[in-house]
């Protein structure tokens, strides 16, 4: 079986291939991919070599983990039906191509229990459902607190502020970059420079930027939290009197969890979150080297989604 993939062969090296891919085996489903996302946050680091040292980590490699697909085939499971939408958060199905995260093909083989059912009705938009439950589990874990305040208007920043107001909070949004500053959806975005609080009880950062993390603990009120929600690929260090003096918190937000794609995916079917208006740009997949260059370089690019329908 052969399918085409998205490939890193190293750094800044991509390409769309025709790829060997492993037979299906007993639980695992097959799924024809329909549109994947690009992420600006470890995917870029893949794709620029700048990836601090990570578990299975090595090219060449297959990207992505943020897919949407239909069901082709399945192999001794009743847990899904042929011709079902589905959310692909990755798979690891192609011999020696390593699957970091592996949801960027035509066609993929992965276990059937990974796979999240979704409304067919979503389509491009299923690809999100990573993102929103990233920003989920951040705000759904013990002892958390919602955001008054929000770094970054990306995407992960604007699901932030829309599942925090969903949850009765009113959160303020940061954004230096100018084609950032609109989309808003019931919330404010400022400006750093023009928001004299600090006072924050809890500050969401958003932006990976981990030279922001000082000036953030200075915002901070005496006890305040700061939650990490971004992937840092640089070390993480501030001065520690002005931490001292506020008694800052600091909390890193990780990954997704199962329960967490199952309880987006709720809010999303119960009209508590929508993920509209953050698809940006797509391209064909053919043209992936495009698209992953205007997804990691454009600012006004929120998420560039690729359509493999015509490149399977």
């Amino acid at each position: 079986m052969h399918t085409n993939a998205i490939v890193l062969e190293g750094p800044r090296n991509l390409s769309l291939q025709s790829i060997a891919m492993d037979a299906p085996d007993v639980g695992d489903a097959v799924v024809a991919i329909r549109h994947s996302g690009v992420s600006t946050g470890t995917e870029k680091l893949f794709w620029s070599g700048d990836m601090p040292p990570f578990p299975g980590m090595g090219y060449p490699l297959v990207p992505g983990y943020e897919a949407v697909g239909e069901v082709v085939e399945l192999r001794g499971t009743n847990s899904l039906r042929v011709g079902d939408t589905v959310f692909v958060p990755g798979a690891s199905c192609y011999g020696p191509v390593k699957g970091l995260f592996g949801a960027a093909a035509s066609t993929l083989t992965t276990k059937a229990e990974r796979l999240i059912p979704v409304d067919p009705g979503m389509g491009a938009e299923g690809a999100l459902l990573a993102l929103a439950a990233t920003a989920r589990h951040a705000m759904a874990g013990l002892r958390c607190e919602l955001p008054e305040l929000i770094v970054g208007h990306g995407v992960v920043g604007r699901l932030l502020a829309r599942l925090a107001i969903a949850a009765g909070a009113k959160p303020v949004v940061w954004e230096i970059e100018p084609s950032r500053m609109h989309g808003q959806e019931g919330y404010e975005v400022l400006r750093p420079e023009d928001d004299p609080r600090r006072d924050y009880t809890c500050i969401y950062d958003a932006t990976g930027d981990a030279k922001l993390i000082e000036s953030l603990i200075g915002r901070l009120a005496k006890g305040g939290e700061l939650v990490l929600c971004g992937f840092y690929p640089e070390p993480i260090s501030f001065a520690f009197p002005l931490a001292f003096m506020k008694e800052a918190r600091l909390r890193i937000a990780a990954e997704w969890t199962p329960d967490d794609l199952a309880a987006t995916r709720n809010l999303i079917e119960g009209g508590l979150l929508s993920l509209s208006g953050l698809i940006t740009h797509r391209r064909p997949a053919h043209a992936a080297k495009e698209g992953y260059e205007t997804a990691f370089y454009d600012s006004s690019c929120l998420k560039m989604i690729l359509d493999w329908e015509g490149d399977a």
